[in-house]
């Protein structure tokens, strides 16, 4: 590729306006990906993949249609300028679509400062076949693992340039390195299997791998001999692992696309108390070394640090332009897009407020219950907030854990479970959501 990303994000604006557009935005995405997965002691699959992608959006008379290709040619990029603005023509109008106004336009148009592409050079297949050869042979040399189901070390790099015809231009570079690891124990319907795995924007924060898949076979060997808990109503404290889905419902509800339809469990709860008083949700898109950060959103709007949840009222919706909009609110800044669609709401990174307590004192403290550390499916009614899930984890007696459980089902309303629930303190605070194991009193249990 001859052009940078930001030649090809302001050839197609240009060919765009010649085309007929009345406004423009692009997007290009520069992309490698490469993964290892090896079985006992021997690679079993290698694959890489390298690509720029280009999206474009195009406005004209009150309508807009999106297009995408991988390549990059000037013929392709006149032909999709064309196709473009045909298909806008086409469209139904829309009275919310549209740029910013440029004075709401970010001034900071990079990442500097954030950190969030390591400077070292892209790691060798070999390397990350190492990596994953050393989680696979220290999750074996457990006793009692009888099998790995997967080791798998991996590594990406993207470079991101958007680019608007009402002035703004703008991108990034991230990068990303993973290892993983899911061990397996016992033998026919005995078995049990659990994972670990760690995934850094810095080669030099990964964890060891060795000690994740050391982690993994201590996890699956800790299952061992689980069986169905009793059903009743008990307290349910989910595992710093997973204790973010909690959380990214409530995300999920607050989604301004969400809001706009009138489909969301919290569409009459702004301004209302939806947690106990003394906890909060901060959104902080500015943070150091974390994925969710950036200075600018997928419409070139400044982001910022802003209480999503504070002191347990419910302060606003996360909200991009067009829904913003819908609702006569301004955006949250919170636009996130691909090449091939418009932007639509997301979140940056969270975090919410963390107890005084460890999780053990959680524990102690809730006396009999269940410790999840697993689920599997879902049924959240998205209007409703009613919250049905399969789990798997420890059962605990008068504070202690007696025995693993398998094969139940937690169910409730997430309205209550949000005003009944307590943190830990054991978030991971390098993670994009930081949220620590969280205790939930008065769960239905689904099990003997």
């Amino acid at each position: 590729m001859s052009q940078s990303l930001e030649e090809l994000t302001h050839a197609l604006m240009f060919a765009a306006k010649k085309a007929g557009a009345d406004a423009v935005d692009a997007m290009a995405v520069k992309g490698t990906a490469l993964s290892i997965d090896v079985r006992n002691g021997v690679l079993e699959q290698a694959e890489r993949s390298e690509g720029i992608d280009i999206g474009l959006r195009v406005f004209t008379n009150g309508r807009q249609a999106c297009v995408s290709s991988s390549n990059t040619s000037e013929q392709t990029i006149e032909a999709m300028c064309e196709r473009a603005i045909a298909m806008a023509r086409e469209a139904p109008e829309d009275p919310y679509a549209g740029l910013a106004d440029p004075d709401q336009l970010a001034d900071m148009r990079s990442a500097e400062g954030l950190e969030l592409c390591d400077p070292t050079p892209e790691p060798d297949p070999a390397m990350l076949q190492e990596d994953a050869m050393r989680a696979e042979e220290a999750a074996l040399g457990k006793t009692g693992i009888s099998q790995v189901q997967s080791a798998s070390a991996g590594y990406s790099a993207r470079e991101i340039h958007i680019a608007t015809s009402n002035g703004f231009s703008g991108g990034y570079q991230r990068t990303d390195r993973a290892v993983s690891c899911v061990a397996i124990g016992g033998t026919g319907a005995q078995m049990e299997r659990d994972y670990d795995g760690d995934s850094r924007i810095f080669q030099a924060d990964l964890r060891d791998a060795a000690d994740i898949g050391a982690t993994a076979a201590e996890r699956a060997l800790a299952r061992m001999g689980a069986r169905k808990p009793p059903t009743g109503s008990y307290p349910v404290l989910f595992d710093e692992r997973i204790s973010t889905t909690i959380v990214g419902h409530l995300l999920a509800a607050i989604n301004g696309a969400s809001i706009a339809r009138g489909s969301s469990w919290l569409r009459d709860a702004l301004g209302a108390q939806i947690m106990p008083e003394h906890l909060s949700i901060i959104e902080d898109p500015h943070r150091v070394r974390v994925p969710g950060s950036r200075y600018f959103d997928a419409e070139g709007l400044p982001t910022q640090k802003r209480a999503i949840v504070q002191n347990g009222i419910l302060t606003g919706w996360t909200l991009d332009l067009a829904n913003g909009r819908k609702l006569d609110m301004p955006s949250t800044a919170n636009a996130a897009r691909g090449t091939s669609a418009p932007p639509s709401p997301s979140s940056w990174n969270i975090a919410i407020t963390q107890g005084s307590k460890s999780r053990d004192e959680l524990a102690r403290d809730m006396g009999t219950g269940l410790l999840v550390t697993s689920m599997i499916g879902s049924t959240i009614n998205a209007t409703t907030g009613d919250y049905s899930r399969g789990a798997a984890g420890f059962w605990i007696e008068n504070g202690e854990i007696t025995h693993p459980v398998n094969e139940c089902t937690i169910a409730g309303n997430l309205r209550d479970m949000l005003m009944h629930m307590t943190p830990a303190n054991d978030a991971r605070s390098y993670l994009s959501r930081v949220v620590p194991s969280l205790l939930i009193e008065g769960m239905t249990l689904a099990g003997n």
